[in-house]
């Protein structure tokens, strides 16, 4: 989605609600063995989720998650897989830090978020920054944990 033209409240919901209704990456994956994972849920919400992670020689090939989920936090998520995939690591945590300053409302880069601008109001609505978060988290959580370098990587 080009980010040269204003994203209107009616455009935010629609990407939301696609990503709600028809997930692209909401599936655990066939081979676990190949993925790193992690498991984030919420006291607040019907949030209980799982992360999935596969990389090689450093490059994110594939991000998908599973589980319960609101509509917030199975946009978020999804729209996240979409951003991860073909990402190194230093990369990947870049969007992350770009779209938590988005949700915080501190500067940041518009360019590298694509769909997930769709959420930047999110930050007014206090209860709801978790569910917009819990996968962003969740899948910092394994970058930070399995940091791959130079093709190896280390707790796998």
């Amino acid at each position: 989605m080009p980010t040269s033209f204003e994203i209107t409240p009616e455009i935010m919901r629609e990407i939301i609600m696609d990503h709600y209704s028809s997930p692209r990456h909401k599936r655990a994956p066939e081979n676990k063995d190949l993925y790193f994972s992690t498991h984030s849920s919420s006291v607040n919400c019907i949030d209980d989720i799982d992360v999935y992670l596969e990389e090689k020689d450093g490059v994110v090939v594939d991000a998908l998650w599973d589980g319960v989920a609101c509509a917030i936090s199975t946009a978020s998520t999804d729209i996240l897989c979409d951003l991860l995939i073909g990402k190194k690591k230093d990369e990947a945590l870049y969007v992350i830090e770009q779209y938590k300053n988005m949700i915080i409302g501190q500067p940041y880069d518009k360019d590298v978020l694509d769909e997930a601008l769709a959420f930047t109001n999110t930050g007014k609505q206090p209860a709801r920054i978790h569910c917009a978060t819990i996968g962003w988290d969740a899948f910092e959580k394994i970058i930070h944990e399995h940091a791959c370098e130079g093709g190896e990587c280390h707790g796998k």
